[in-house]
């Protein structure tokens, strides 16, 4: 068993916008392992710190808990995935600056972001491995596992909408 560190945040439903109701229940039925934050209207956070034999096991129990008491809760984001350099730096160890020297100096050999403005974002995931295969750095194991299986429900939340023909389509352009 490992020990994962996430955060799911939802939306709840049209009718149950108020998110103290749930925040008893979701204590009670399997999510006493998590703070929950109720600051934004319509809005529900749980921080998770979840014993697990796997980082997917421990999202998706998670998910299921929070759909059963919440049946109309939907997921906005899973947590840790989306990082900026900042992020990024505070995770390793470094500075903001020398985070910027890293991407520039690594040009095309760094993770692509995921949105390229101001700031560029990155799925944390990537840039992990990428700091393992291309530099050698040591890393926490359980943050690499659960980072991935958040970008894993980000991705496939995203792309739940698309039409068939045109994703498989940009799969082989893509991909």
């Amino acid at each position: 068993m490992s020990q994962y560190d996430f955060t799911l945040k939802f939306a709840l439903a049209q009718d149950d916008t108020d998110p103290e109701a749930f925040v008893e229940r979701l204590l009670s039925e399997g999510c006493d392992d998590a703070l929950v934050g109720v600051g934004q209207y319509g809005r529900i956070a749980l921080n998770f710190t979840r014993e697990a034999s796997s980082a997917s096991k421990a999202i998706l129990t998670a998910l299921s808990d929070v759909q059963r008491v919440i049946p109309g809760a939907r997921l906005i984001e899973a947590s840790p995935d989306f990082v900026g350099l900042t992020d990024i730096a505070n995770l390793l160890g470094f500075s903001r600056q020398h985070m910027r020297k890293l991407v520039m100096k690594n040009g095309a050999r760094f993770p692509l972001p995921v949105h390229d403005g101001k700031p560029a974002i990155w799925h944390l995931a990537t840039v992990l491995t990428w700091f393992r295969d291309e530099k050698g750095r040591k890393l926490n194991g359980a943050l690499l596992e659960i980072s991935r299986v958040a970008m894993q429900c980000n991705l496939i939340k995203e792309t739940a909408g698309l039409d068939r023909k045109i994703s498989d389509r940009l799969r082989q352009l893509l991909v």
